[in-house]
């Protein structure tokens, strides 16, 4: 029988894998980076397994850490549910987001400097299913997660889905492109033209959205390749001149002057892709209700914007009007 395991090493187990680094998950837990080694250190050992390895840039869950991973979450967020219930609205707001640089976590970002009270807990999952996010939010590991579900009545009947908002896109391109000097492009000139998005995930709903966007408008859009990160991608097109690649208007990216990369927005029509909040239908955190007033409160997209098909519409459900029932 394995001895009991101690919820702070769990705790600050998740924090490392999810941030990477072990100081960062010290700096967030307000513990030293020796007592964040030791908690984990103590935790391999109660498990007999190695749940972390050492690289260069920080530390990498093990095969071992990354099977354990979903389930130290589930512990964490239990323990927190058990001092919620005796402190509601004391716990931070745990909210998954596709990517630390992307609109959503912005947009976050933006809503916590206008209210920097708020205890905010911004997470990714890194998972490229939908479907596994909402099972996260029903087990309680987040309290809402950006993602959308393209078959809202998949969705388990404890959660719904509401609009978030809609993340108009953007070509970047290298300064040899021949689209380089272009103030704004139409989706008819991109066509011909290769537009690399590496790592599109089979099963995601962005998998779906560059299907719908690729036959709606006969786009070239090229996934082939495995993902290596963004700053990799930004080199490839700083030196190409026939590459080409799609942001969110709101996606942070950040390269070297040198690369002399281009941002140009699409319009005629504007291309959007649309994000939802997957939530609890009976009661969400209290902290949730402010942060979907304000993505509600974002400028709209222009009259002429596409949306694949299976986008929901910018108003808010019957559920968000209901007494009790969740941010409205």
């Amino acid at each position: 029988m394995l001895a009991p395991m101690d919820t702070e090493a769990v705790r600050s187990f998740v924090r490392a894998a999810e941030l990477g680094q072990l100081r960062h998950a010290a700096d967030e837990l307000g513990v030293t980076q020796q007592a964040v080694s030791k908690r984990i250190a103590a935790l391999e050992r109660t498990l007999d397994v190695r749940l972390f390895t050492r690289t260069a840039r920080g530390v990498e869950p093990t095969l071992d850490g990354q099977a354990f991973l979903p389930h130290a979450r589930s512990v964490v967020a239990h323990a927190d549910r058990a001092v919620a219930a005796i402190r509601r609205g004391s716990r931070a707001l745990r909210i998954d987001v596709l990517g630390l640089r992307s609109a959503q976590a912005v947009i976050l970002h933006d809503y916590w400097r206008s209210r920097p009270e708020t205890a905010l807990d911004v997470v990714t999952l890194r998972v490229d299913d939908p479907r596994l996010a909402a099972s996260a939010v029903r087990a309680g590991d987040v309290d809402a997660s950006f993602r959308s579900v393209t078959d809202p009545a998949a969705l388990p009947p404890e959660l719904r889905m509401i609009h978030a908002f809609h993340s108009p896109l953007e070509l970047v391109v290298g300064p040899r492109h021949p689209l380089a000097a272009a103030r704004t492009v139409t989706p008819a000139q991109l066509r011909g033209h290769r537009i690399w998005v590496p790592g599109i995930a089979p099963g995601s709903e962005w998998a779906e959205f560059y299907d719908q966007l690729t036959a709606a408008f006969g786009l070239r859009v090229d996934a082939a390749g495995p993902n290596f990160g963004n700053e990799v991608l930004l080199d490839i097109l700083a030196d190409s001149d026939d590459v080409a690649t799609l942001v969110g208007s709101r996606d942070r990216y950040v390269w070297p002057t040198a690369h002399d990369l281009r941002r140009i927005p699409i319009a005629g029509p504007t291309l959007a892709y649309p994000l939802s909040l997957i939530l609890p239908r009976e009661n969400p955190h209290p902290a949730l209700r402010a942060v979907v007033d304000h993505f509600a409160s974002l400028p709209p997209l222009p009259e002429d914007s596409w949306l694949p098909s299976w986008a929901t519409a910018p108003h808010r459900d019957a559920d968000d009007r209901g007494a009790g029932h969740g941010p409205r």
